[in-house]
């Protein structure tokens, strides 16, 4: 064998995974591409018609490829509080919170969700960084303490105004759908299948995520999508509407180079929190509570038509300001935004920047976040 070429085992450890749904997203018309090391469905009909039909109606998402994690053991409380920055005295059964991973520097590893289970704490995690968070937590967390990897669970979030609608159809449990208001979820059956249901999603609308047996994947989404509200949306509607959202996506907006003040994230670390420390990286978190930081995630209105993408430049003038970390066009108000790291000093709302992308220079002026307003049955 040359010493250029790959092992055959190395080609098999580097191929995609597949989504518990693979095979029903293909039999759709569904667009497959590699993300976050498996294959997803980008697109069915068409980004824009997907998106709007969310906005409007009712869309299904696999989001499979998310990390389900239990972590349990009877001093479980203490020891997931000196893994994340998070106040779980406040979290109630069945509650479901926003929370950060953290690196020793206050570095940002990963964002995730945390509820509280009877049995435990449920996590998910994204998918690109799973495998490495699942090490941090080990890492982490001590021996008495047992973390879960639920890999034979499929994730799907159902999301839109009429979402409600065409879940309460099929949704049976101890108490009705409708007593679950936004992050609240509970244990329910959907189509005989045992589930869990939370009232959350990262789309800006109501909406819903609900854990299944993997097994069980393809009777549910065919179950959901036989109602005249839902259509399976894909990977491309997903990132358009958390973008309107104002919604970070990992890997894009943080990052370890990134922290919870400069994110705007100030929100997913409490006050308790905030005045006792003692997770990763609480010095330099506390420090940038404090004294703030030298940049900020902001929000960008862009002129004309052309999108400003990842990784253009922001501009004072010629003085280089910022970067762009998400950009696109919004179908929602027709017309090119984005999010971006600038200067604290040029951070404020209405403040006029260009954008240098593809060789020419655009207009673009700080807003406020989400772009379309947040939709959340509170």
């Amino acid at each position: 064998m040359s010493e250029y070429e790959t092992p055959e085992d190395e080609i098999e450890e580097l191929a995609p995974l597949l989504l518990p749904l693979d095979s029903w997203h293909r039999e759709r018309g569904g667009r497959m591409v590699e993300f976050a090391g498996y294959m997803m469905p980008v697109q069915y009909e068409g980004i824009m018609a997907e998106h709007l039909w969310t906005r409007e109606n009712a869309g299904l998402f696999d989001v499979s490829h998310m990390g389900q994690v239990l972590i349990s053991g009877d001093e479980v409380e203490p020891a997931l509080e000196a893994a994340l920055p998070i106040d779980l005295s406040t979290l109630k059964l069945g509650a479901v919170r926003y929370s950060l991973l953290l690196d020793e520097q206050g570095g940002i590893l990963d964002d995730l969700m945390v509820a509280r289970w009877p049995d435990g704490f449920y996590l998910v995690v994204n998918g690109a960084t799973k495998w490495d968070d699942i090490g941090t937590l080990r890492e982490l967390l001590p021996d008495d303490v047992t973390l879960n990897h639920l890999d034979d669970r499929a994730l799907l979030a159902l999301q839109g105004p009429k979402a409600f609608a065409a879940l309460e159809r099929h949704a049976t449990g101890e108490y009705p759908l409708s007593a679950l208001t936004f992050m609240k979820g509970g244990r329910f059956t959907l189509g005989g299948v045992d589930a869990w249901i939370s009232r959350s999603g990262y789309t800006g609308e109501d909406g819903f995520e609900i854990s299944i047996p993997a097994d069980a994947a393809e009777a549910v989404a065919q179950l959901l999508c036989g109602e005249p509200e839902v259509k399976p949306i894909g990977l491309g509607a997903r990132d358009s509407l958390r973008l309107e959202a104002g919604l970070p996506l990992y890997g894009h907006d943080l990052s370890p180079e990134t922290s919870a003040v400069d994110a705007d994230l100030k929100f997913a670390i409490n006050k308790r929190r905030r005045n006792e420390g003692g997770f990763p990286g609480a010095p330099r978190v506390l420090d940038d509570f404090a004294n703030g930081t030298s940049r900020l995630r902001v929000g960008l209105s862009v002129e004309g038509r052309m999108a400003a993408r990842e990784g253009a430049e922001v501009f004072i003038d010629d003085q280089k300001v910022g970067v762009v970390t998400s950009g696109g066009f919004s179908p929602s108000l027709q017309q090119p935004i984005a999010m971006a790291y600038v200067d604290a000093a040029f951070a404020a709302h209405g403040t006029k920047l260009t954008l240098e992308t593809r060789g020419k220079r655009l207009n673009a002026h700080v807003v406020p976040m989400p772009f379309v307003p947040h939709r959340y049955h509170r």
